[in-house]
């Protein structure tokens, strides 16, 4: 059974960081494709990047570009998403998901709502 469960969320002032962490079950996450998201309060849910570990290819979404980072240390340990330089609109539930990585299409046009596993999200708020 696959399954995703997201930690690390918590309150931080701006310019601060966090890191996030993905703790997976079920599969082999280098086969996936996995994504990290988030949804601000009376917003839709946004891509905040997503990373093939296959090809070692990533997709930021731009307004987080060069300060947030997705990772992970092991075969098949946590995915984690550093956040740096953190700003009061990074404030959001944050949720990681997962899609089989088809290689042939590119990690950035995977990375939306519509992967196929999820999370139940955790909430990062940034205080001004």
């Amino acid at each position: 059974q696959v399954k995703l469960v997201e930690s690390g969320g918590g309150l931080v002032q701006s310019g601060g960081s966090l890191r996030l962490s993905c703790v997976t079950s079920g599969f082999t996450v280098d086969y996936y494709v996995i994504g990290w998201f988030r949804q601000a309060p009376g917003k839709e849910r946004e891509a905040v990047g997503c990373i093939s570990f296959s090809e070692n290819t990533t997709f930021y979404e731009e307004s987080v570009q060069g300060r947030f980072t997705i990772s992970k240390d092991n075969a098949n340990g946590p995915v984690y998403l550093h956040m740096d330089a953190l700003k009061p609109e990074d404030t959001a539930v944050y949720y990681c998901a997962a899609e089989f990585d088809l290689r042939f299409i590119h990690v950035q046009q995977v990375c939306t709502s519509a992967m196929f596993y999820w999370g139940k999200g955790t909430l990062v708020t940034v205080s001004s």
